[in-house]
């Protein structure tokens, strides 16, 4: 089985576009559900952030693979294949590990380095286990994935550097309206993005109301922060006050456009949702509008101190857990062979035995004990050999060349490493 990556991103595609295949977490798990359901997906993983949708899959085949994910993409989307597939980037096997681990990195956001990315992918790996869609090989893919994540910002400057979204857009904020020291700053959700957006304000001095449709997570965020929470329904009332609007609710049935807005006192709107809260009426009313595109416009071309050890890294993970993966392909091999010469060597003692019945026990039992050793140590080394050259960067199929060479049937390399089942 070899590993394929499907999707949109802040890099292929329109904001407007990603919108549309943004899933929320009950749609992810039903198009993973639905691709392992399908023939050539063997397992499947979503990972739905507002900067990209992908789908990872444990394919047989490519092109199979391939069609399926895309088919099924299109379908949730509501967008035709054959256009989907213009604006999809495809990754297959060790061009899937690589951008697993860069994407966990932070190396692939909108803000590189932002260390949100890692509890997204945690959330995603979850999700999959949860509903039983990743097995063996997404499993070892995004474990890896989360520790090279890990690794890349506690061991680079990458983080310091690659700021959060929501820290990039208070800071625009502040070239273009001013501090948020003393702004009355209202917060619709109350979400991972929301609290952060909350937290981080309230640390610059800003005056908070939070506002979500379930009004106990807006008083637990508000709490948190010192603020005061209403319901939606106050949020006309709430707004009437403020200066500075942060949405990211990423709700389809909530639009707040111009009309709405027009009577309140703002002088700024933040929206960091996928898909987009405001209408784009908004920016044409005179109220200065940040919202993701402007945010990847701004950040998208800046230098980012600690990306190049971070590459460093990744790529240095990417081959070791490749290398990995080779050595563990060619075990089964190895001990079907193993276990070839142990059949060879217990028939050839039989033979012996039933050729020399009067040899005495004591004799018998030290060459038995030679031959074994003879057979031990004539394996040892080109067995351990063949895992080193596995493991390395060589496209050589050596397990295959092991098979070929030993004339090892292939049933039995595949069921020497499939547990015995009971009666």
């Amino acid at each position: 089985m070899s590993i394929l990556a499907v999707g949109v991103s802040h890099k292929t595609t329109s904001i407007e576009r990603l919108s549309r295949l943004a899933l929320d977490a009950p749609t992810a798990a039903k198009l993973a559900d639905a691709l392992v359901a399908g023939e050539h997906v063997d397992e499947a993983l979503v990972l739905s952030t507002c900067n990209r949708t992908e789908v990872y899959a444990s394919v047989a085949r490519f092109h199979g693979g391939l069609d399926e994910v895309t088919a099924e993409l299109s379908a949730v989307a509501g967008i035709e294949v054959a256009e989907l597939r213009d604006e999809c980037a495809v990754y297959f096997d060790e061009g899937a590990v690589a951008h697993a681990f860069a994407v966990a990195a932070g190396l692939e956001s909108m803000v590189v380095g932002e260390s949100q990315i890692l509890g997204q992918v945690r959330l995603a790996l979850t999700s999959a286990q949860r509903h039983g869609t990743a097995g063996t090989s997404l499993n070892a893919l995004f474990q890896q994935a989360l520790r090279v994540g890990k690794r890349v910002q506690t061991e680079t400057t990458i983080g310091s550097a690659g700021r959060s979204l929501v820290t990039a857009a208070y800071d625009l904020l502040e070239t273009e309206y001013g501090t948020l020291d003393g702004a009355r700053l209202v917060v619709l959700g109350a979400g991972t993005m929301a609290g952060l957006a909350a937290r981080t304000a309230a640390a610059q001095g800003a005056r908070l109301t939070i506002v979500n449709r379930t009004h106990a997570k807006a008083e637990r965020l508000a709490e948190a922060v010192g603020g005061t929470s209403v319901t939606l329904a106050g949020l006309d009332r709430a707004l009437a006050d403020a200066d500075v609007l942060l949405t990211c609710t990423g709700g389809r049935d909530l639009k707040l456009d111009a009309d709405r807005l027009a009577g309140t006192g703002l002088r700024a709107v933040i929206d960091l949702a996928v898909p987009a809260d405001l209408d784009p009426s908004v920016a044409a009313s005179g109220i200065t509008v940040i919202d993701i595109a402007r945010l990847g416009d701004r950040l998208r071309g800046s230098a980012v101190d600690g990306a190049e050890a971070a590459r460093d890294l990744v790529q240095t993970e990417v081959a070791d857990f490749l290398g990995s993966r080779r050595a563990a392909q060619v075990a089964p091999t190895v001990v079907a062979l193993r276990s070839m010469a142990t059949e060879v060597m217990a028939a050839e003692l039989a033979r012996l035995d039933a050729r020399l019945p009067d040899l005495g026990e004591r004799e018998r039992d030290e060459i038995h004990r030679s031959v074994r050793r003879v057979v031990d140590k004539l394996m040892h080394a080109p067995t351990v050999r063949v895992q080193a050259l596995a493991s390395g960067g060589e496209t050589v199929d050596y397990a295959a060349v092991l098979r070929e060479l030993f004339a090892l049937d292939p049933e039995t390399v595949n069921a020497v490493m499939k547990p015995e089942v009971g009666p």
